[in-house]
């Protein structure tokens, strides 16, 4: 099934299957693909699926449609097409590339099977997978202080919009914090992170819109 991988500045911040004829992007929150930015207009573009054919057309957005870093009225998707709105760079995939963008770089709990679950000759015996990684964000601060938020996804994002939101990518190696939008940059063991991801490790202490947090992976 065709698929659209939402990123900012290399961050995949929400990955989004392609189900329906017509599928809308846009800042307004009734939008399929809703992108909260200014730059982004209420109703930015819209993307056409008719068969096996997916086409994307813009809606007189403020600041235009791109398709591969070119400004486009309405144009069919290839497979590896980069779509920009804004800072927002989304990229296109059919279901053949989508297969395998899920099984290379998006790992998911109970992907490998148990180990033992397939019985092998000791010398074709595959090295064992490592056990899946699992972390929570534990709320420290404020009114929601107690609260565990399970870090299953894919990408977890965290904040308040408009004020400072953060994003938690999971990793085959562990997690990353990554700065998505706003004024605000989170705050990692009482400094600022910069532009890049910076991963993290079990007890780091997370600020971000005034409420304090802490990172715990087992």
């Amino acid at each position: 099934m065709p698929r659209m991988i939402v990123s900012i500045d290399g961050v995949v911040i929400k990955e989004v299957q392609l189900t329906k004829e017509r599928t809308t992007l846009g800042r307004r929150p009734y939008n399929d693909i809703v992108i909260d930015n200014l730059a982004v207009s209420g109703e930015h573009a819209v993307i056409h699926m008719a068969g096996h054919d997916v086409e994307i057309e813009d809606l007189g957005s403020t600041n235009g449609t791109y398709v591969n870093a070119k400004a486009v009225k309405r144009q069919e998707l290839r497979n590896g097409d980069t779509v920009e709105v804004g800072k927002y760079k989304i990229r296109f995939l059919s279901e053949a590339e989508g297969q395998n963008f899920e099984k290379t770089m998006i790992f998911k709990p109970g992907m490998v099977p148990p180990i033992g679950s397939v019985s092998r000759p000791a010398a074709l015996a595959p090295t064992p997978a490592p056990a899946p990684i699992t972390a929570v964000i534990r709320v420290m601060s404020g009114a929601a202080a107690g609260r565990e938020v399970s870090l299953q996804k894919v990408v977890t994002t965290i904040g308040k919009p408009g004020v400072a939101v953060a994003s938690i990518t999971k990793r085959h190696q562990g997690f990353v914090l990554a700065h998505v939008e706003g004024p605000d940059m989170p705050m990692l063991n009482g400094a600022a992170i910069g532009a890049s991801p910076v991963p993290l490790k079990h007890g780091d202490r997370l600020e971000l819109a005034g409420t304090e947090m802490q990172f715990e992976q087992s």
